[in-house]
């Protein structure tokens, strides 16, 4: 595929808006590169403080002192020329075909290829589990946490999703709150409150959603979107006051990192040739 026709040389776009595609949005803008930003329309990320798919809800997004704008397709070179990241609804991905871009990447983090293909860009990268680099995607990053993150695959794919939480302060699965029914979630707490195990900090449709260990709310779905029973609503980080809850992941730096990394190596390839 020629990007002869890119707005923007080395233009990149990034399929997904929360935390660990923030982290590597913000790595990208911070090193010069222009980058757009796809999502769905109403994103059911948690970690909404450090996720630039809090700009779906309220317009904008800041995140370490980067700022995403919601905005049309066609508004996108508007938002690039003003220094910020263009969030578009776009989880089909026509902007990708519409500005051409030197590098796709594909950062849902959904364990599974929702479409992503080497067709889309001269590179294509892929964040976790459910793509195979080589014929999927050009490059695979290693998301799972230990000696590996953050690896670079170039064939073959991630690790399979183990469906365990990473371990902090010893709490893995009890940190993170599934819905206990379907329904529409409303919350009663915010991100950044110290709660006790047992308290209330949220309902789905007639049922209580209730801490399941002390600590901090790091994460808590956006108000008034419908899930189904054991869905992710709420993540307690159980260090309380110590956590942090503005600014990005340990895992999330790790990762953008390694894309920063392929995006480069895909660069000083090509202008070897």
């Amino acid at each position: 595929m020629s990007n002869s026709d890119s707005v923007f040389d080395n233009l990149i776009i990034v399929r997904g808006a929360g935390d660990l595609a923030t982290a590597t949005i913000i790595r990208l803008h911070n090193s010069g590169f222009k980058v757009i930003c796809l999502d769905i329309d109403k994103p059911t990320v948690i970690r909404r403080t450090v996720s630039f798919a809090q700009a779906m809800f309220d317009g904008h997004a800041v995140v370490e002192g980067v700022r995403a704008r919601r905005c049309a397709a066609e508004d996108v070179m508007s938002v690039l020329a003003q220094g910020e990241i263009p969030v578009v609804a776009d989880p089909e991905g026509r902007c990708i075909r519409m500005y051409k871009p030197e590098v796709v990447i594909d950062a849902i983090i959904a364990k599974r290829n929702l479409g992503t293909n080497r067709g889309m860009a001269p590179c294509t990268i892929a964040l976790g589990p459910g793509f195979v680099a080589g014929s999927d995607v050009d490059c695979v990053i290693e998301t799972t946490r230990g000696h590996a993150l953050g690896r670079l695959i170039y064939e073959g794919s991630a690790k399979p999703n183990t469906g365990i939480p990473g371990n902090i302060g010893g709490f893995t699965t009890e940190r993170v709150i599934h819905s206990p029914c379907a329904g529409v979630f409303i919350s009663c707490s915010k991100i950044g409150d110290i709660v006790k195990a047992g308290a209330v900090i949220a309902h789905v449709g007639d049922c209580e959603v209730r801490a399941t260990i002390d600590g901090m709310i790091r994460g808590l779905l956006h108000d008034n979107l419908t899930v189904p029973e054991h869905f992710k609503i709420a993540d307690i980080d159980p260090r309380g006051e110590k956590a942090e809850y503005l600014t990005c992941s340990d895992k999330a730096r790790s990762l953008s990192g390694s894309v920063l990394e392929a995006v480069m190596h895909h660069l000083s390839m090509k202008h070897s040739d």
